[in-house]
C-alpha cells in the first residue's frame, strides 16, 4: 500500500453554550480559538475552531454550539475520547492546572503511557498524554505557559459497533499499523507527528446517539486536492459511500460512515485558516464565506455575542 494518512485533521463535536466552549477550550485549556465561522449546513449555529498558534492539521478541535440542542450519549458509532499531546514532563503542571480550576480527573495507565482523563462542562470525554513527537505549540494564554501548551492532539479512542470492521478500516483504507493490543484496547499508529495515535475497543460498545457532549466526525488527513482525489476512489473501491467533495473554505472534505458506525472525514491540509485573515488576527472576527456574505448582518444578529477572555482564576 502506498497511499497512506498522516492521522488526524481535526475532530469536531456538539456543545451547547458556545461562550462556555470558549472559556473552556481558550480559557481552561489554553488553545488558540483560530476561527470563528458558521456551519456551513446550518449557519445560525457557530463552527468554532481551536488549535495551535495556527490551526495546523492534527491540532484542531472543532465546535457545533447548539444552545438548545438534545444531551447527546457516548456510545458505539463514535469517537470515545480525544486526546491531547503536551509537552514531555508537562503533566504535573496540568494536574495542578485542573486541580485549581475544580475540574475533577483520574490518572490512567496504558501502553506504558499516563493520562489525565477529565470532561468539558457538556461532559465530552478528554485526555491530556505526553508525548515527544510533534512540534511545540508557540501559543500561551490566561495560565497556560507555551512550554507547557497543548501541542495538539494526540489521537483518540474509537468506540465501534463492528471493531473488527472499524480496525480493518484503518488498516487497509487509512494505513496505519497496528502496535499493540492491551486491556481491551488495539493500538495504531499513523506516520504523522500529531493526531497519529489511535486505538479501538476491542469489544462492540452499545451504541450512542449524537447531542451535546458527543463527537460529531473524526477528519483524516489529506496532503493536497490530488491526494484527496485518490483517497475518494479508495474509499469506494473499499465499498464505503463517500459524498461529492466539498469545499469547507479552509480545507476541502469528504465524508462516509466506517461499518462500525463511526463518521469518518477525509479534509485536505491546505489551504488553512490564514486563507481569509492574517495569522495575527484569527479567530477574532466573524468569517464567512462568500455565499453567506450577503446573510451576515442576519447571522451576526441570531448568533450569540462570544469573546476570548482570561479566567478570573488566571487574573488572581
Amino acid at each position: 500500500m502506498t497511499q497512506k494518512t498522516a492521522g488526524i485533521h481535526h475532530i469536531t463535536a456538539f456543545v451547547r453554550n458556545a461562550q462556555e466552549n470558549v472559556d473552556f477550550y481558550a480559557g481552561v485549556l489554553g488553545l488558540r480559538l483560530v476561527k470563528k465561522t458558521v456551519n456551513f449546513d446550518g449557519p445560525e449555529v457557530y463552527h468554532l475552531y481551536f488549535g495551535n498558534e495556527s490551526g495546523s492539521p492534527g491540532t484542531a478541535i472543532t465546535f457545533f454550539p447548539f444552545e438548545h440542542g438534545r444531551k447527546g450519549l457516548i456510545g458505539g458509532g463514535q469517537v470515545g475520547w480525544s486526546t491531547f499531546a503536551v509537552p514531555v514532563g508537562a503533566l504535573a503542571f496540568w494536574e495542578e492546572r485542573l486541580t485549581k480550576l475544580g475540574i475533577a480527573f483520574e490518572r490512567t495507565t496504558r501502553f506504558g503511557e499516563t493520562f489525565l482523563r477529565f470532561r468539558d462542562r457538556d461532559e465530552l470525554q478528554l485526555e491530556l498524554v505526553e508525548r515527544e513527537r510533534g512540534a511545540p505549540s508557540k501559543w500561551s494564554f490566561g495560565g497556560v505557559p507555551a512550554d507547557k501548551a497543548i501541542k495538539g492532539l494526540g489521537g483518540a479512542v474509537l468506540f465501534s459497533l463492528a471493531p473488527d470492521k472499524t480496525m480493518t478500516a484503518l488498516q487497509e483504507l487509512l494505513g496505519l499499523e497496528k502496535v499493540g493490543s492491551e486491556g481491551g484496547l488495539a493500538r495504531f499508529r499513523a506516520y504523522g507527528e500529531l493526531g497519529n495515535i489511535v486505538e479501538v475497543r476491542e469489544e462492540a460498545v452499545p451504541g450512542g446517539h449524537g447531542g451535546a457532549g458527543t463527537v460529531h466526525h473524526i477528519a483524516w488527513r489529506a496532503k493536497n486536492d490530488e491526494d484527496h482525489r485518490v483517497w475518494r476512489e479508495r474509499a469506494l473501491v473499499h465499498g464505503f459511500q463517500p459524498t461529492p467533495f466539498t469545499d469547507r473554505q479552509y480545507f476541502n472534505a469528504i465524508y462516509f460512515r466506517e461499518s462500525g458506525g463511526i463518521l469518518f472525514e477525509i479534509a485536505t491540509d491546505p489551504p488553512g485558516f490564514a486563507r481569509d485573515e492574517p495569522i495575527e488576527g484569527l479567530g477574532e472576527r466573524l468569517m464567512l464565506p462568500e455565499w453567506f456574505e450577503p446573510r451576515r448582518a442576519e447571522l451576526a444578529a441570531v448568533l450569540p455575542p462570544i469573546e476570548v477572555r482570561v479566567l478570573d482564576a488566571d487574573r488572581a
